[in-house]
C-alpha cells in the first residue's frame, strides 16, 4: 500500500490536471475580447506616430504630441520643464489641466489602451512558452485564493469579535496611501530642481520606444549606427524586462495619474451585489482579481496591491465576470469607493468551505 502511494502522481502534476489548467486558461483568454481590441488600438497609435517620425510629419510623440501649433505634453515633463526652468509656461500649465481632466473621467485608461510598454508586454507574452505561461497563471490564481481565503478569515474574525456585523473594515489592509512609485516621482521632481533638466525624460520608457525606432530606422535607412542604436534599447529592455514590475512599482507616470485618479468617479467597475457569486451564491470567484493588470482586488479593494484609482478601465474584469455582475457606469457615487462588503451571516457560514 505504501510502494502504491510513492508512485500516485500529485492532482497538480497529473496530466488531467495539466489539461484541465490549460483549458480553463485558454477559455479565459478566450473572455478577454477588450484586451484584443486594446492591443490593436496601442498598436495602430504606436505604428502610426512612429512613421510621422520617420516621415518628418510634425505630430510628435506620446510624451509630447499635437499638430501644427497644437501640441499637448507629457504632464511629468511639463512639471519637469517648469521646475528645471523655474519659469510658469502657459503650454505646460493647459497641458496639466487637459491631462487631468482626461485622468479624471477615464482613469489611468492610457496604461492599458496607448502606453507603447503595454505593446511590449504583449510581445513578451507571445514569445514566453505556454509552460512558462501556465506556471505564472496558476502562480497568479494561487496567490489571488489566498487572499480570497484571507478575505474570508478576516470577514468571520470580524464578525465573531464584533457586534457591527461582518464587514472587515477594522482589519488590515495590504495596500497603503504611499507606494513606490510616488518615491520614484518625488525624485524624478527633485533631480529635475537639482540638475536644471528634467531627468526622467532620458530614461522614461515612452520616450524609448520611439526612440528606438528611429534609431533602428536611421541605422539601416542612412547607415547613421551610433552608440545610441545599442545603448537606447538595452534601457528599454532593462526597464521592462528586468524591472517586469515597472507599470506598478516604478513608473512615476502612473503614480502622478493614481494621485488625480482618486477623484476619478467616471467608468469606474462596480459590482452588483445581487449578481455576484461571492455575495449572491456564496461561491468563491475571484476571477476579476485574477485578471486584473494593475493588482485591484475589485471584490474586496482593502485586500488589493492596489487601490481603485489605480484602475486602468481595461474592461478585464467586465470580460471575466462569470455572471456579468460588472459593468463600468458612466457615473457613480459613493458606492463605487466602498471598500467593505457586507455578507449576510447565513452566506458567511457557508462560504468558506465552498473556497476548498
Amino acid at each position: 500500500m505504501a510502494k502504491k502511494n510513492e508512485t500516485m502522481e500529485t492532482p497538480a502534476s497529473s496530466p488531467t490536471a495539466g489539461a484541465k489548467t490549460k483549458n480553463s486558461a485558454n477559455a479565459l483568454a478566450a473572455k478577454l475580447k477588450t484586451r484584443r481590441l486594446r492591443t490593436v488600438v496601442g498598436a495602430v497609435v504606436f505604428v502610426g506616430m512612429a512613421t510621422g517620425l520617420i516621415a518628418g510629419v510634425s505630430m510628435g510623440t506620446m510624451s509630447g504630441f499635437g499638430w501644427d501649433t497644437f501640441s499637448m505634453l507629457c504632464p511629468l515633463g511639463a512639471f519637469g520643464t517648469m521646475i528645471a526652468t523655474k519659469t510658469m509656461i502657459p503650454r505646460a500649465v493647459v497641458s496639466l489641466l487637459l491631462i487631468a481632466a482626461l485622468v479624471l473621467v477615464f482613469g489611468r485608461a492610457f496604461c492599458s489602451w496607448l502606453c507603447p510598454t503595454m505593446l511590449i508586454d504583449r510581445i513578451r507574452d507571445f514569445f514566453r512558452s505556454p509552460k512558462k505561461r501556465r506556471e505564472l497563471e496558476e502562480k497568479k490564481s494561487s496567490e489571488i485564493k489566498a487572499i480570497s481565503q484571507q478575505e474570508l478569515a478576516s470577514l468571520k474574525a470580524a464578525r465573531e469579535g464584533h457586534t457591527c456585523g461582518a464587514c472587515g473594515k477594522c482589519q488590515p489592509v495590504h495596500h497603503g496611501k504611499v507606494d513606490s512609485r510616488h518615491a520614484v516621482l518625488g525624485g524624478a521632481l527633485l533631480s529635475t530642481a537639482v540638475f536644471g533638466f528634467p531627468v526622467f525624460c532620458l530614461v522614461c520608457p515612452v520616450g524609448l520606444s520611439f526612440a528606438t525606432v528611429l534609431v533602428i530606422w536611421r541605422a539601416f535607412a542612412h547607415g547613421d549606427a551610433t552608440i545610441g542604436l545599442i545603448l537606447i534599447p538595452a534601457m528599454l529592455v532593462i526597464e521592462l524586462v528586468v524591472l517586469r514590475k515597472w507599470c506598478s512599482n516604478f513608473c512615476p507616470l502612473s503614480a502622478l495619474m493614481n494621485l488625480v485618479g482618486r477623484f476619478s468617479r467616471t467608468f469606474v467597475p462596480t459590482i452588483n451585489d445581487e449578481k455576484c457569486l461571492e455575495t449572491a451564491r456564496a461561491t468563491s470567484c475571484s476571477k476579476c482579481a485574477e485578471v486584473c493588470d494593475a493588482d485591484i482586488n475589485i471584490r474586496h479593494p482593502e485586500f488589493g496591491l492596489r487601490i481603485m484609482a489605480d484602475c486602468t478601465r481595461c474592461r478585464n474584469c467586465v470580460d471575466v465576470c462569470p455572471t456579468h455582475a460588472i459593468t463600468m457606469p458612466v457615473f457613480v457615487g459613493k458606492k463605487a469607493g466602498k471598500t467593505v462588503v457586507e455578507i449576510p451571516d447565513p452566506v458567511m457560514d457557508d462560504l468558506e468551505p465552498k473556497l476548498d
